[in-house]
């Protein structure tokens, strides 16, 4: 490795991984703040939920139709529709259907927001330890690149792993950078949902 590509590492090192703005969050690597859990309010504006909550897991039809529309790979549109049909079937009891419906979505979607922003807090706690591995790694091939009689095996097998090493770093940079905008695509498909329930209810 030459010795030029030496500055080029302790730059990467030297970068750091990511500062909230916000202290309460040392790990939060996103531009965007980091608001822990959707609230209830913030979404819903239909009825009191009452025991919803607790109940929408023993419906299996509104259980099924959670699953399906609070899954991303499913489009907003498809889910809407869905959502739609559904309550349109159920016009004996279309608040109580849509007050479960909403509840299942609203415990899953926080819960898929939630583990979305733990990941990237881990990798972000990972990041900060492989700048510092970058770091001294980079320190060692700078030494033993100094040395008066240069062991070039020892040279180049440090050398290679370093390239490895910047290589997965930067890798999860640009995945951390990508992740940072699912919690808000979560928020906005929540919302969304929220509305067609409550659009279908009145």
């Amino acid at each position: 490795m030459r010795r030029i590509s030496i500055g080029a590492l302790l730059a990467v090192a030297s970068t750091q991984v990511c500062f909230a703005a916000d202290r309460r969050f040392p790990d939060w690597p996103c531009a965007q703040a980091k608001v822990p859990e959707i609230s209830i309010a913030a979404v819903w504006s239909g009825p009191p939920l009452g025991d919803a909550s607790d109940k929408w897991k023993n419906d299996p039809k509104v259980s099924t139709l959670v699953a399906k529309v609070s899954a991303r790979r499913t489009p907003l549109e498809e889910a809407e529709k869905a959502i739609t049909e559904f309550l349109s079937a159920a016009a004996t009891d279309k608040t109580e259907a849509g007050k479960l419906l909403f509840a299942g979505l609203f415990d899953t979607l926080n819960a898929q927001r939630s583990s979305v922003m733990n990941g990237l807090e881990r990798v972000t706690r990972k990041q900060r330890e492989a700048a510092e591995k970058i770091r001294s790694d980079t320190i060692a091939l700078q030494a033993l690149q100094d040395e008066t009689q240069r062991d070039q095996t020892k040279i180049d097998d440090l050398g290679n792993h370093l390239v490895w090493e910047t290589r997965i770093f930067e890798d999860r940079r640009s995945v951390i950078k990508f992740v940072c905008d699912v919690p808000t695509t979560i928020d906005r498909r929540l919302f969304s949902l929220a509305r067609t329930i409550q659009q279908e209810m009145e």
